[in-house]
């Protein structure tokens, strides 16, 4: 059986169940079982590769001891033994064994997730359908990690789990640009179900790893943080289903809850890739970890502020910010100055607003710049909808290969004999600054809709108006002569 098949296949037994509802809950209980499923079949794996090795899980709660067997526990005392026994000791489990990061993985994952299914036999029909995929197997890994990507795109329209999902032609156009390479440290601070870096590590492997050291030095420099349960459990399967040994480095935290000035050196990163929450705001007290300059609730503004830190000297990022950051004033403006002091914000990539539809329908931009020098020039690129279609949408997304122009026009590495187009053009900073660092400069290769003379607009509206009031009152009389009859 394929993996899509299977797949299709469990979200039709899910579906049976009176427990779970909706896409956020069924993708939320196939991933813990994925996770077990997959860390058991790494456990086996470790094992012969291994001559000490041992699993921080139990042998008794190992998906090999209780789910393999098709014929296995079932019903209410499947229930019984998922609800009170392995969940309990999983959320709180204690690092044991040779490798404790696994059970530090475990721990995290386990610590905010539900069983949501009621039916016992609905869940072993479900467990049978996970053991017919074999994790170590490479290339059914990889098929079944594609099926798991496009299960992440479905959460679009999973209501407020849309948030967690970056467009996959966004964040690859943003890897491709910031071009990450095997030993550099790269950060996102808001996660989600992993979408930046799982288009990293695609774009290393095909790129740069080339030896196992190679790998070895990808995985290595990889960090995350995602302060959502959900979120983070998808993201730790995620980066198992794409390889990756060890993903103890995706942080289950806020990274906006560490006082700012305690960020140091030791932190900095090399490349920043991320689509920090906006619109949004954080709980009482955040604000009061930044300095008084920077002090708002505003989530996006506190991430921008700490991008500039994070980033080393000669670091680079490529981050997903709304319209109001680029025109709004106050911690706003102060942001903007220090950012276009301290570093080069070289390219703005303005999109329409169909882009994050349907969760939001906001006008965003990518901001992709470098530490170390300040900026002199900034140049914009406004991003079109493809010719014959009106916006982007749930059945027509925006794909990589709509950034194919701008990819055409970006001038290299170097950023080399751009020029100015109907897309593109230049702003410099004396301009920024005679406008108080307001960024919101529209295209001005467009010709703005002629709406005609506004005077004869008003007078039109008038003579309109009068007419109204004119049908009004002759639908007002036909209605009195009528209940007179």
């Amino acid at each position: 059986m394929s993996a899509r098949t299977t797949v299709k296949a469990i979200q039709d037994i899910m579906r049976k169940d009176v427990g779970v509802d909706g896409d956020a809950q069924r993708l939320s209980q196939l991933c813990w079982m994925f996770f077990l499923k997959i860390i058991d079949d790494q456990d086996l794996k470790l094992e012969v590769m291994e001559e000490h090795y041992s699993s921080p899980i139990p042998t008794h709660l190992q998906w090999r001891h209780w789910a393999k067997d098709p014929e296995g526990i079932t019903g209410d005392a499947l229930l019984e033994f998922i609800n009170q026994e392995l969940f309990p000791y999983l959320k709180e489990m204690t690092l044991k064994g040779s490798h404790p990061n696994r059970g530090k993985v475990v721990r995290e994952v386990f610590r905010d997730a539900y069983n949501y299914m009621k039916s016992g036999q609905l869940l072993r029909q479900v467990i049978n359908k996970i053991n017919d995929v074999d994790f170590n197997n490479l290339s059914e890994r990889k098929h079944f990690g594609d099926i798991y990507e496009q299960l992440l795109n479905d959460l679009q329209s999973a209501g407020n789990a849309g948030e967690y999902y970056t467009p996959r032609g966004v964040t690859s156009f943003m890897v491709d640009r910031i071009d990450p390479e095997p030993g550099e440290l790269l950060l996102d601070t808001s996660v989600g179900t992993g979408g930046f870096l799982t288009c990293s590590i695609r774009h290393m492997r095909d790129r740069y790893v080339k030896t196992v050291a190679d790998e070895q030095a990808m995985q290595a420099g990889l960090r995350a943080m995602e302060k959502k349960q959900l979120p983070h459990m998808l993201c730790i399967t995620n980066m198992l289903l794409h390889g990756i040994e060890d993903p103890s480095f995706v942080e289950h935290d806020n990274s906006l809850t560490r006082p700012y000035a305690s960020y140091g050196k030791s932190d900095q990163v090399d490349i920043i890739l991320t689509n920090p929450p906006f619109g949004g705001q954080e709980e009482d007290g955040i604000q009061d970890n930044f300095p008084v300059q920077f002090r708002t609730r505003e989530t996006a503004d506190l991430f921008l502020a700490l991008f500039i830190r994070l980033l080393k000297p000669g670091g680079r990022a490529a981050i997903v910010l709304p319209d109001g950051s680029l025109f709004g004033e106050g911690v706003k403006t102060r942001l903007k100055e220090q950012l276009l002091e301290e570093c080069n914000l070289h390219t703005i990539v303005r999109l329409p607003n169909s882009v994050f539809k349907p969760y939001a329908s906001i006008g965003t931009n990518l901001l992709f710049f470098e530490k170390g020098e300040p900026t002199r020039v900034i140049w914009f690129y406004e991003h079109q909808v493809p010719p014959g279609q009106k916006a982007y949408s749930m059945t027509k997304p925006i794909r990589v290969e709509h950034f194919q122009a701008c990819v055409d026009w970006w001038g290299g590495a170097e950023r080399q004999n751009r020029q100015e187009t109907e897309q593109a053009w230049k702003v410099d900073i004396e301009a920024i600054k005679a406008r108080s660092y307001n960024l919101d400069f529209k295209n001005p290769h467009t010709v703005a809709d002629d709406h005609g003379d506004a005077a004869e607009l008003l007078a039109k509206l008038e003579l309109d108006e009068l007419k109204t009031a004119s049908l009004r009152d002759q639908l007002k009389l036909i209605l009195a002569e009528a209940l007179l009859r």
